[in-house]
């Protein structure tokens, strides 16, 4: 896959506590002077990156049920309606963790499905925690979020163990197919990971470095 434009893959993301409304701000204008796929921020700010991004094409992200993915579902349906209505064009929701590790998968595809639906045609992307799972359950995992519906599965949120690997990657795209998204989150850092991840079937990349990753190409 061609890494001409790789700015073009990242969600430049701010989901740090504390985050204030300058930093989202901030997150916004860098977001348009590389030319991000999108800004990654908390429900609360969703509205003030939409606004700050109106008219750019650049897209606003959001997490629902994030970082632990055990809320219920009517709560995860209700954030993803809120988060819409606020101006979120895409969602990135945290699969219920609890759910699938006690072998609940069709508890777990409902609930998948349920902000699916709720998103009202926004892309869905289901974190399911790679660094928390095994091979085999990374496959389970994925084959579950594509059969429910979903856009993307995404690796990591980046506040639990572990964090994107080449490999999963790989096993993902192997499972998933080659027209279903998948993202690459969790200490993305630079250039050359960036690029190996794309290289490796990522089409999106989630990164809190992204600046940094950009200059990096531009120095190429």
């Amino acid at each position: 896959m061609s890494t001409d434009s790789i700015v073009k893959y990242i969600d430049h993301t701010l989901l740090r506590p504390g985050s204030t409304c300058d930093e989202i701000a901030t997150l916004c204008q860098e977001a348009k002077d590389y030319g991000f796929a999108s800004v990654c921020v908390n429900p609360f700010y969703v509205a003030l990156a939409s606004e700050s991004l109106r008219g750019s094409g650049i897209k606003v992200c959001t997490v629902i049920g994030f970082p632990l993915g055990s809320t219920t579902t009517i709560t995860k349906v209700i954030e993803a309606r809120d988060a819409v209505a606020n101006g979120a064009d895409e969602l990135d929701m945290v699969m219920n963790l609890a759910a699938f590790k006690s072998g609940k998968d069709e508890l777990v595809k409902q609930d998948i499905r349920a902000v699916v639906e709720a998103a009202a045609g926004r892309i869905v992307k289901v974190i399911i925690e790679t660094g928390l799972l095994t091979d085999d359950e990374k496959v389970r995992a994925a084959t579950l979020v594509k059969e429910a519906g979903a856009h993307f599965v995404k690796t990591c949120t980046g506040f639990s163990d572990g964090r994107a690997t080449v490999e999963d990657i790989r096993l993902l795209r192997k499972t998933v197919g080659p027209d279903f998204g998948v993202k690459a989150s969790g200490r993305v850092r630079d250039y050359v990971t960036a690029k190996a991840m794309i290289e490796a079937g990522a089409t999106r990349i989630g990164a809190t470095a992204s600046v940094k990753i950009a200059q990096e190409e531009r120095s190429l």
